[in-house]
C-alpha cells in the first residue's frame, strides 16, 4: 500500500480522530485537576477580627477555611480589651484563597513596665518632660521648705518612695516633692506650716 493511500485510508483517519479525542480528554483532566488543587476562582472573605478574643477569631477563621497566625504582641492599646485582636493582615473584607494565613496582633494584658529615671536633685522643669517622654504622668506636686526652689527632692507612686531602678507601667502617675525656695525653719507669716500640694495636669 502506498503512503498516499494509507494517509487517505479509513484506518489512518480513525487513528487520527482517536488521538485528537485522547488529547482533548487529557487536557480536560489536567485543567480539572489544576482547578481543584489551586481552588481557581474560589475565594474566602476575611472576617473582621479586631476587638475579638483569640478564641473567637480562631473559630471565625476556621469556619472560613483560613489559618490564624499570631504575631508578637504590640504595645498595650486601652481602646481594646486585654488579649483581643488589635490588628490583622490581610484586612477585613479582603478576598483570599482557602488555607491562607491571617496574621493577627494581640493586645497585651497591660502597659509594659519601664525603669523610672532618678530625677532627684533636678529641677521640676527638667523632670516633667523627661517623665512624659517615657510615657509617665505627673501626679500630685507637694512643696516643702527647701532653699532650692522647684528642685525635685522626692518621687513616689501611690505613697511609696521610688528608688533608683524601680519599674512602673507606662501612664503611671508619679508624685513629686519639690523645694519652695524657703530655708528650713524660715518663718513666713503669709504661708502655712503645712506642705502645699497641687495637681499638675
Amino acid at each position: 500500500m502506498s503512503v498516499i493511500k494509507f494517509l487517505t485510508s479509513k484506518v489512518f483517519l480513525k487513528q487520527i480522530l482517536l488521538a485528537i479525542a485522547a488529547i482533548i480528554v487529557l487536557v480536560f483532566i489536567v485543567l480539572k485537576w489544576l482547578n481543584i488543587t489551586t481552588n481557581h476562582g474560589d475565594f474566602q472573605t476575611v472576617p473582621d477580627l479586631k476587638g475579638k478574643s483569640v478564641s473567637v477569631a480562631s473559630i471565625e477563621l476556621n469556619s472560613n477555611n483560613l489559618v490564624m497566625q499570631v504575631q508578637d504582641s504590640a504595645n498595650y492599646n486601652p481602646d481594646y480589651p486585654k488579649f483581643s485582636v488589635i490588628d490583622q493582615d490581610p484586612n477585613a473584607g479582603a478576598q483570599v484563597k482557602e488555607e491562607r494565613k491571617i496574621y493577627i496582633t494581640v493586645n497585651p494584658s497591660g502597659y509594659r513596665k519601664i525603669t523610672v529615671p532618678d530625677l532627684r536633685e533636678r529641677t521640676f522643669r527638667q523632670a516633667k518632660p523627661t517623665l512624659e517622654a517615657l510615657g509617665f504622668k505627673v501626679g500630685k506636686v507637694t512643696y516643702v521648705d527647701n532653699i532650692a526652689k522647684d528642685l525635685v527632692l522626692q518621687m513616689s507612686f501611690k505613697g511609696e518612695d521610688l528608688k533608683e531602678g524601680d519599674k512602673l507601667a507606662m501612664t503611671s502617675s508619679i508624685d513629686f516633692v519639690l523645694g519652695n525656695g524657703n530655708r528650713p525653719g524660715y518663718d513666713d507669716s503669709s504661708s502655712s506650716d503645712e506642705p502645699v500640694a497641687e495637681e499638675i495636669n
